[in-house]
């Protein structure tokens, strides 16, 4: 099998895929150049299954949603230029504090959007003012495909889990389907609530509460 060409590869593939009613098949017989081929020829969602190894589905939709991940250097260089794009494009709403920018050692970028500028109190509606900059985050995402989109969403400790929780999953939600509604892949984004238990401030002063009140979103890189 290693030695099988790209047409031989998603000849197999495809045979299996058809015989299977598109189930998984494993392709961890095949190097990274042989899989590459076939991420290259065959479709989005039968591609997910096609590479989704055991307990590993959703890695295997995602790569096959964006047409494969990114390698070596290359991971680094990518996620910088994205970074510099958010920080040339989005320049007046992360001097005036309506989002922040942080790079992670591990190449992840977070992108955060406070309550103050992207929701009313107890709503999970968000505002009508923040949606262009929704919508600039969201065409610089499309444009840095080869990631995912962890939108996380946090409360301050102010009421009760029974509160915090609920709301903080509509407002992940809220920016998901909007973003979703912006033309970013749903396989690449995922969408989670965390009420109080992951504070960034004091829960005790009106300023640690305002930095707890926030949604962040995790683009982390996709990599082979």
């Amino acid at each position: 099998m290693k030695h099988l060409s790209k047409l031989g590869i998603v000849t197999v593939v495809s045979a299996a895929l058809l015989a299977s009613g598109c189930a998984s098949v494993d392709l961890d017989q095949y190097t990274n150049t042989q899989k590459g081929a076939v991420l290259g020829t065959i479709g989005g969602a039968v591609l997910g299954a096609a590479v989704a190894g055991k307990g590993n589905r959703n890695k295997g939709a995602v790569i096959g949603a964006i047409g494969g991940g990114l390698a070596g250097a290359g991971v680094g260089a990518y996620m910088d230029k994205q970074a510099q794009d958010f920080e040339k494009q989005l320049a007046p709403q992360i001097q005036s504090g309506a989002i922040e920018l942080k790079k992670n050692a591990d190449h992840s970028l977070t992108v955060t959007m406070t309550s103050a500028t992207a929701f009313d109190t107890n709503s999970s509606s968000l505002k009508q003012a923040f949606l262009p900059t929704l919508a600039t985050i969201g065409s610089i995402v499309k444009r840095y495909g080869k990631t995912t989109l962890d939108i996380e969403g946090h409360t301050d400790a102010s009421g009760n889990d029974k509160i915090n929780l609920p709301l903080s999953e509509q407002r992940a939600a809220a920016v998901q389907s909007q973003l979703a509604s912006l033309g970013v892949q749903p396989e690449r984004m995922s969408a989670a609530g965390y009420g109080a238990s992951r504070p960034r401030g004091d829960n005790k002063t009106e300023a640690g509460k305002q930095l707890n009140r926030r949604v962040e979103i995790q683009i982390v890189p996709v990599v082979q």
